[in-house]
């Protein structure tokens, strides 16, 4: 991500065959390739990252995925960005940073983002979830210049993949930081060839609120499933936040309102959704039969 200014003079780009290569990361999507970097023989002179988090009010702080993974290396970690430009580095690599890259940064030194949509479809900070979200058929993963405007930089190749209809939002990631990183070092290895400018009508990818993971029973079924399917999708149960980790659409139409609870199913506007894992509030995620045995509800108990 950079900040939205233009600069004075065009970017740098990298090298057709970059060696000496900087890296930016920050959460497991961004491991993969850092991982297939180091194992590629690149020289990683500096791994930047974001500052270590507490986890939970009794824990410690802990370093990020990517801090963990360059420390198990044995590379150099910095957390302040300048240190991109400041390694002599062929080029920097960007996954997930989640930090702003100033002009003066990407002025300095050449910058790759890998991106998990397929751009300029989904620019922007939740890619994974707004195009599970949407129902789109399929997504994908781009390599392209970083530039100091969201996510519009010019592409070197583009990778596309299915959607399934198990796929969440962390098993397409999963797939995504996968293939990405494995193109990633291929394309590095045999040159990265001419970038050519995006087509298409951009879409943007905000962050996810928790009202867009709120579930509406009066939605499909096929709807619900995908913000489940997202992750976090959450409803009300006797004034409680209720968490449906894990569920199956069904197709049948029991004729009663939706959000009435029939045996493990729950009715939605059109279609039923069985539930399989859930996570009342205050309380781990759980199997949804034995939490049925065990809660003991009313015949017609309604959430939402």
């Amino acid at each position: 991500m950079a900040q939205t200014s233009n600069p004075a003079q065009p970017l740098p780009l990298p090298p057709e065959r970059p060696h000496r290569v900087a890296f930016a990361g920050t959460p497991d999507d961004a491991v993969p390739a850092l991982s297939a970097l180091a194992e590629s023989g690149f020289d990683i002179p500096v791994v930047v990252t974001g500052a270590p988090r507490r986890r939970s009010r009794r824990g410690s702080d802990t370093p990020t995925p990517v801090a963990a993974a360059a420390a198990k290396l044995g590379l150099s970690i910095s957390l302040e960005p300048v240190d991109l430009a400041n390694c002599n580095a062929d080029c920097a690599v960007v996954v997930a940073f989640g930090q702003l890259i100033s002009s003066d940064l990407l002025a300095r030194t050449p910058m790759l983002n890998l991106h998990f949509s397929l751009l300029p479809r989904w620019r922007g900070a939740a890619p994974v979830e707004r195009a599970l979200l949407a129902g789109d058929d399929t997504t994908g993963v781009c390599l392209m210049a970083l530039e100091p405007t969201l996510d519009t930089g010019p592409v070197y190749w583009r990778h596309e993949l299915l959607i399934g209809p198990a796929d969440t939002a962390e098993s397409l990631r999963a797939r995504l930081a996968d293939e990405g990183a494995r193109l990633l070092v291929d394309s590095l290895a045999a040159g990265l060839g001419t970038p050519e400018s995006q087509q298409g009508e951009p879409t943007y990818a905000r962050k996810l609120s928790p009202a867009d993971r709120a579930i509406n029973w009066s939605q499909p079924a096929t709807h619900i499933d995908r913000q489940i399917r997202v992750g976090g999708a959450w409803t009300m149960l006797d004034g409680q936040r209720f968490i449906v980790r894990e569920a199956i659409p069904l197709a049948a139409e029991p004729g009663a309102s939706p959000g009435t609870l029939l045996d493990d199913t729950v009715v939605t506007g059109h279609g039923l959704v069985r539930l399989v894992v859930v996570q009342p509030s205050g309380r781990p995620a759980t199997d949804a039969q034995a939490w049925l045995h065990g809660a003991r509800l009313p015949s017609g108990t309604r959430l939402g």
